[in-house]
C-alpha cells in the first residue's frame, strides 16, 4: 500500500491517562527499556543498553536544545495572551541566525487568546540581574493557524535566544497537563543539548547520562551528533482520513560535513539513531544525496526534502554509499562544510530504510506520525510492543520509558 492511502485510524491504541509519565524518573538511566528483535521482546533498563547493542555500533544523537518558547503577556484589561514561538520567519536562512538576532526578530507563532488581541502592541517587563527588559509583540500576517509576530526588546546586546532564556517558559507537551516547574529546565533537556532551536525535546536522549556514555564507549560503541530542531508539529494530531491529506511539519537540520563522511564509513555496520528526530535526519541525508545526484547544480537555498519525495524517488535504486558520496561531492563543489536545510520527510509503512538498522525511542501517542514511523520499522508488531509495554507498567510519552527496536526481519548477533 502507498503510504498516502494509509488511514491513521489503523494506528491507534488505548492509552489510559495513568500510563502517561508526567514527571521523569529520579535518575535518567534507570528508565526502563523494552528491547524488540524480530518478534521477541525483552525487558531491561537503560543502564544495560550496551548489553543489547553489538560492539562497534554507531549511535546518532540530536544535540538540539529546547528554548523557552512560551511568552506570556497581560493586557490592561487583565486578559492573558500566550505567544508560542514556533520557528523563524522565512527571511532568515537558518534557525541559528534567527536566534542571534538583536533588538527585534520576526517569528512564526501560535497565539493563545488571539481573539482578545485585535490590534496594537503587547508589552511585558522582566528583570535580569540589574537590567529591566521591556518586550513588545506586534501581530502581523496570519499563516494558517499561526501568525508572524514581530518581537522587540530594549537591550541592544541581548540575542533573541538570551531573551527567551530570560523571559520564556519551557514548552512542556500539552499531554502532561501541568505547568513547567524549576526542575523541568534541566530534565526536559538532554545532557548534551547544545544548539538553541527546538520547542520540544528529542526525548529518547533524556535517558542518557555520562555513566551510560562511558559504558557504551567501553564496548567500542561510538556516537556522533546531528542537529534537528524539533517543531511544535511533533505534537500535531493527524486529523485527516487519509495520510495524503496530512501536511507534515518541516524541521531545520544542521549537519557537519565530517558527520556525513563518518556516516558513509559506518554503512556496513550497525547505525542506530537515538530518537525519531535523529532517524529523520540521517534518512533525509540519503534522499538529499539522491536529489544532488539528479540535479548537481542545485543552489543550497533550494535543497529541501518534501514529505512525499522519498516515495517518488524510490524507483531510482541508488545505494546509500552513492547517495552520501553524491551529497559530499555537491558540498565540496560549493565549498560547504555544513549542510543547513529543512526536511519534511514522513516515514510510514511502505518506507524502505536506507541508512539505519534500529532505533532507540520512547513510546508515542496513538494516531501520531511518530507511531507510523515505528510501524514502518517493525511492521504490525508495533501493536505487540505497545501492548506489552501497557501490560507491564512501562511509562509512556516524553518523560516515560523507552525502547530499542531492531528493524523487522534483520538478524542481529550481539557481540560482547
Amino acid at each position: 500500500m502507498n503510504p498516502k492511502d494509509l488511514s491513521i485510524k489503523d494506528y491507534t491504541y488505548d492509552l489510559p491517562a495513568e500510563k502517561i509519565a508526567r514527571y521523569p524518573v529520579v535518575q535518567r538511566d534507570t528508565s526502563r527499556l523494552l528491547i524488540y528483535n524480530n518478534g521477541q521482546i525483552t525487558p531491561g533498563i537503560y543502564q544495560q543498553l550496551a548489553d543489547h547493542l553489538p560492539a562497534g555500533s554507531f549511535l546518532v544523537f540530536n544535540n538540539t536544545k529546547v528554548v523557552e518558547a512560551r511568552l506570556l503577556f497581560q493586557k490592561e484589561n487583565g486578559s492573558r495572551i500566550e505567544i508560542f514561538c514556533l520557528e523563524p520567519d522565512e527571511q532568515y536562512p537558518d534557525i541559528t541566525t534567527a536566534m542571534l538576532q538583536k533588538k527585534t526578530v520576526l517569528w512564526k507563532c501560535l497565539v493563545g487568546g488571539a481573539k482578545k488581541w485585535k490590534e496594537g502592541l503587547l508589552t511585558a517587563v522582566y528583570k535580569r540581574e540589574e537590567q529591566e527588559i521591556t518586550l513588545t509583540a506586534e501581530k502581523g500576517e496570519r499563516k494558517g493557524d499561526s501568525y508572524i509576530v514581530q518581537l522587540s526588546w530594549n537591550i541592544a546586546d541581548m540575542s533573541f535566544a538570551e531573551l527567551l532564556h530570560t523571559a520564556g517558559l519551557i514548552p512542556l507537551p500539552p499531554y502532561l497537563e501541568r505547568l513547567p516547574e524549576e526542575a523541568d529546565k534541566e530534565r526536559y533537556q538532554t545532557i548534551y543539548a547544545k544548539y538553541d532551536g527546538s520547542v520540544a525535546a528529542p526525548t529518547a536522549g533524556l535517558h542518557f547520562t555520562d555513566e551510560l556514555f562511558h559504558k557504551l564507549a567501553e564496548k567500542n560503541i561510538q556516537h556522533r551528533f546531528v542537529s534537528l530542531h524539533v517543531g511544535a508539529g511533533t505534537f500535531k494530531p493527524v486529523k485527516t482520513d487519509r495520510m495524503e491529506d496530512h501536511e507534515m511539519h518541516a524541521e531545520f537540520i544542521d549537519v557537519e560535513k565530517d558527520f556525513i563522511i563518518r556516516l558513509r564509513e559506518e554503512l556496513n555496520g550497525t547505525i542506530v539513531p537515538v530518537g525519531t528526530t535523529s532517524l529523520r535526519t540521517v534518512e533525509s541525508l540519503y534522499w538529499l544525496g539522491v536529489k544532488t545526484i539528479q540535479q548537481p547544480s542545485t543552489d543550497p537555498s533550494d535543497l529541501f526534502l518534501s514529505q512525499w519525495e522519498p516515495y517518488e524517488l524510490s524507483a531510482l535504486k541508488i545505494s546509500a554509499a552513492d547517495a552520501l558520496t553524491g551529497l559530499l561531492k555537491w558540498m565540496d563543489d560549493l565549498g560547504l562544510s555544513r549542510l543547513l536545510t529543512k526536511t519534511q520527510i514522513i516515514i510510514a509503512p511502505g518506507y524502505a530504510f536506507r541508512i539505519i538498522k534500529g532505533l532507540i525511542t520512547n513510546f508515542h501517542q496513538p494516531q501520531s506520525t511518530l507511531l507510523l514511523l515505528v510501524a514502518a520499522l517493525i511492521g504490525d508488531d508495533w501493536k505487540k510492543v505497545y501492548q506489552y509495554a501497557l501490560d507491564n507498567e512501562f511509562r509512556f510519552l516524553s518523560y516515560g520509558d523507552g525502547s530499542l527496536l531492531w528493524k523487522k526481519n534483520q538478524e542481529l548477533g550481539i557481540r560482547n
